[in-house]
């Protein structure tokens, strides 16, 4: 098992940033693949980025590429999302997830996920 707690989410004005981080414990880290997911209210889940086992590839869902950054370290078993620019619409609550795996995407199914953590941006 592996259990993924997210945190540094909260209230931003529109324009700013935050950096939220996952920190998975139970099994090693280093084989999954992690990603970030997002749900809005009324609104299905959505990936939003990946990242490969080893840091080396990432993967972006169009309308954050170039505002978000994903990267992870596998000494503290720890995944970060940093937002920038951010958008009313990028409003949700945001989940890590962990795939056991070379690489994450949308179109894998993935093995755990954590309870997410709110973000909101205000116009």
């Amino acid at each position: 098992q592996v259990q993924l707690v997210e945190s540094g989410g909260g209230l931003v004005q529109a324009g700013g940033s935050l950096r939220l981080s996952c920190a998975a414990s139970g099994r090693t880290f280093s084989p999954y693949a992690m990603a970030w997911f997002r749900q809005a209210p009324g609104k299905e889940r959505e990936f939003v980025t990946g990242v490969s086992w080893n840091g080396d590839r990432t993967y972006y869902e169009d309308s954050v590429k170039g505002r978000f950054t994903i990267s992870r370290d596998n000494r503290k078993n720890t995944v970060y999302l940093q937002m920038n620019s951010l958008k009313p619409e990028d409003t949700a609550v945001y989940y890590c997830a962990a795939v056991r795996g070379v690489r994450a995407g949308a179109d894998l199914e993935y093995d755990y996920w954590g309870q997410g953590t709110q973000v909101t941006v205000s116009s």
